[in-house]
């Protein structure tokens, strides 16, 4: 092709004033697509129905099934089939995440009342993952048949699938509150749903309760649902004023703890039994996560844990020794493991327009309530269209016997017989259609009885939907009697099977600190964070052996029983328990393996906690304050911020550590060479902050400080490590946060009361 050849015309840039383009700003653009993504998941993947409780996926997966005729009494069929079905008719989305659905809805350690009955492999509560979709098969359960009772009798409305092709229901009849019956997960942009199973019985029960008493409170409702009720069990500990709450507001948690037992095995020995384990934990990662604790030595107590179970939950804990109580046993284990969770809960639901918000108990039982009373309306007003139009043929049906020979006449010799009959009879095309559809067998006199029985019951059933339409009383009533019913056909899946007691007031820390064995140790802390704990004193730092280019920074002598305070730049606080710390026959472990701490953040202290004991702790820019060391305790990973430096927390500002023990005053020296003494009783007890100014600065920071007991005299140790007294320390003492005065002659050029390290 010649070069100069135009473009294809279709190829051609747009002209400006194409009316394809649209002319907005970027920004509005985007945010007006992104809105309309984040509704779309929110309404339409993440969050359930009120009414039923459904993702749009399970509600899909149900009618699918139903629609292949998948009932209790029918045979199973391939989950493949059934993933085929949903994501070519309803679901236009991957099949693994239908398979996971459906899979999910039968498994009975996941859901309080399953909707589908699966055969094969579908998981355990080991967290084994399910078998393919071609080797399982599925059918639903007598509990989805309830959510789908009444779905051919025009109770929903229905709207068209992604195809248009078909149709599918936009919120199913439900029978019973499955929304809190068998609760959901779900998270969407922006927002989260998290509602735990509850007993159906006690659901249905407070549901009376409030059609008898639309004004009835929540503490009035809890005394039917106290609670949830897991799949697994559990015990729950949560108090009940917190349970309370959660079903007022709609938020909070929920603790729950594995039920557990005691068998004596004779001569003063036991084993602890766990039967039951917190919902959605795996017994598998709770086993190794068991055994991690023994391995690492942070379950002081625990000997020894065995899975033993079969088709029921069985792990045996052994305690290391008899003289461990139980209840100390498992409560250590309750803070340490997963024998204890919280599950959270934040009750964010669609209500019946679809609009995203949180709940309380109340609302969502009376928003099932009216849905079963729409329910209930439409399904009587569908009922008496069919009875109208029934008794309109029998009527019909009824004149032609009364007038059988001129009917006979009619239809022999006419040549329009249908029309004849309209004309002769006042009748209508479809009752005229009816008599001429009648066989000659039913022209018996028995016939003629039946349909006259027909017709009064008929008509009997008729009045009785009128009067119920006309009636609030009368629907709500029947609403009451449905779910009485519903109640019955549950039967046996509605004993309850979560319990509730009270957490035991255990001192756990206490018993675990009891079975250490107290032993001197010297923990010891390189310049490149290493750290070991060596058995005994170390008597010559020396011959301590580091990595090549690493050396010694931090030596501290305790004891196995002590708890380990690090005191970072940034001002945090780490606790480390000393029992746990590496051995010494290598050169330890990464210090920042332990703890959550950047490799910008440095290490300004570490000592073993002295119960009641107090720290003066002060900033780089002069502001500090008398710290109870009990305040720094924290085992959390992250540390504990104690002092607010500034430019917020992470800025390498803290600066002094030290010892309060009887000392009465404080000396501070600034990058200015200038020392202040005052009385250390003018700094503040705080458990956190800033502090108040110890000593005023032109530019530069604090440097160093002191502390010293006023009778005992001032000194400074010379880089050399010789101590040198300061006996003319009085001519330093000010008021604290003022500028002080040049250093005495002879004082560190370094302007520090000590060598650093």
């Amino acid at each position: 092709m010649p070069l100069d050849v135009p473009p294809p015309e279709d190829d051609a840039p747009a002209a400006p004033d194409d009316p394809r383009i649209i002319h907005e700003p970027l920004t509005e653009a985007l945010s007006r697509r992104y809105l309309a993504y984040a509704l779309s998941v929110i309404t339409d993947r993440a969050l359930p129905d009120v009414r039923d409780g459904l993702k749009p996926v399970q509600r899909r997966v149900l009618y699918a099934m139903r629609e292949m005729r998948l009932n209790p009494e029918a045979a199973a069929r391939k989950c493949a089939k059934v993933v085929g079905e949903v994501m070519g008719g309803y679901h236009p989305h991957g099949d693994q995440s239908i398979y996971d659905t459906l899979v999910r809805m039968a498994q009975e350690f996941a859901q309080r009342y399953p909707l589908v009955d699966g055969q094969g492999n579908f998981g355990n509560i080991d967290g084994d993952n399910p078998a393919a979709m071609r080797y399982t098969e599925a059918k639903l359960t007598t509990a989805a048949m309830l959510l789908l009772d009444g779905i051919d009798e025009d109770a929903v409305d229905f709207k068209p699938t992604y195809d248009g092709a078909d149709t599918e229901p936009v919120v199913l009849p439900t029978g019973f509150p499955n929304l809190l019956a068998n609760g959901t997960t779900g998270i969407a942009v922006g927002m989260a749903t998290s509602i735990p199973p509850h007993n159906a019985g006690e659901l249905i029960d407070a549901c009376l309760l409030l059609l008898d008493q639309p004004d009835a409170s929540t503490e009035a409702l809890m005394t039917h649902v106290a609670g949830p009720d897991f799949p697994t069990g559990g015990v729950i500990v949560e108090p009940r004023q917190s349970l309370h709450d959660i079903y007022e507001t709609g938020r909070g948690g929920v603790r729950v703890r594995a039920l557990w037992e005691k068998e004596d095995l004779g001569k003063g020995t036991y084993q602890i039994v766990v039967t039951q384990i917190p919902y959605q934990v795996k017994k598998a990662d709770l086993v190794e996560q068991l055994a991690g604790l023994i391995e690492t030595k942070k379950a002081p107590l625990l000997g020894d844990v065995r899975d033993e179970s079969a088709e029921d939950v069985r792990l045996v804990l052994e305690p290391k020794s008899r003289n461990v109580e139980p209840e100390v046993l498992m409560e250590s284990l309750f803070k340490l493991s997963d024998l204890e969770t919280r599950f959270s809960v934040n009750l964010n639901v669609l209500d019946a327009r679809g609009t995203p918000g949180v709940m309380s108990l109340k609302q969502a039982l009376q928003a099932f309530l009216d849905h079963r009373r729409e329910v209930l309306v439409r399904r009587a007003r569908n009922r008496l269209a069919k009875i109208e139009a029934r008794l309109h043929i029998l009527d019909g049906l009824l004149i032609a016997y009364l007038n059988l020979d001129e009917v006979i006449r009619i239809v022999r010799f006419e040549d329009e017989p249908k029309q004849k009959l309209i004309e002769a009879f006042a009748l209508t095309e479809i009752q005229a259609e009816a008599i001429l559809n009648t066989r000659l067998r039913q022209l018996a006199r028995l016939e003629e009885m039946e349909l006259r029985r027909e017709h009064a019951e008929l008509s009997e059933e008729r009045d009785g939907i009128q009067a119920m339409l006309a009636s609030d009383k009368a629907q709500w009533k029947l609403v009451g009697q449905g779910l009485k019913d519903t109640k019955a056909q549950l039967g046996k899946l509605n004993d309850r099977r979560s319990i509730f007691a009270d957490a035991p007031q255990v001192d756990a820390e206490a018993a675990m600190e009891a079975m250490i064995v107290r032993e001197p140790i010297t923990v010891i802390l390189s310049e490149r964070g290493w750290i070991r704990a060596a058995k005994g004193r170390v008597e010559d730092p020396s011959e301590l052996k580091f990595k090549e280019g690493d050396r010694l920074q931090f030596l501290v002598e305790g004891q196995t029983t002590d708890k380990l305070l690090i005191f970072a730049s940034d001002g945090r606080f780490f606790t480390l328990p000393c029992h746990n710390l590496p051995g010494a026959r290598g050169h330890g472990e990464p210090l920042r393996l332990m703890i959550d701490l950047d490799d910008k953040v440095g290490i300004l202290d570490v000592f073993t906690h002295r119960p009641g004991g107090k720290r003066v702790i002060a900033s780089r820019d002069g502001y500090g304050f008398i710290l109870p060391e009990d305040e720094a305790i924290a085992f959390r990973r992250a540390g504990k911020q104690v002092l607010n430096v500034a430019g917020g927390a992470g800025k390498n500002q803290a600066q002094v550590s030290l010892p309060l023990g009887d000392a009465d005053h404080l000396a501070v020296v600034g990058d200015n060479g200038k020392i202040l003494i005052f009385p250390a009783n003018e700094l503040p007890e705080m458990p956190r902050g800033k502090g108040v100014k110890l000593q005023t600065y032109r530019e530069g920071g604090l440097k160093d400080a002191l502390v010293f007991k006023a009778d005992d005299g001032a000194a400074w140790t010379t880089s050399d490590g010789r101590t040198r007294q300061w006996p003319e320390w009085r001519e330093w003492l000010g008021r604290r946060a003022a500028a002080g005065k040049l250093a005495p002659k002879g004082f560190p050029a370094t302007k520090r009361f000590r060598p650093k390290g």
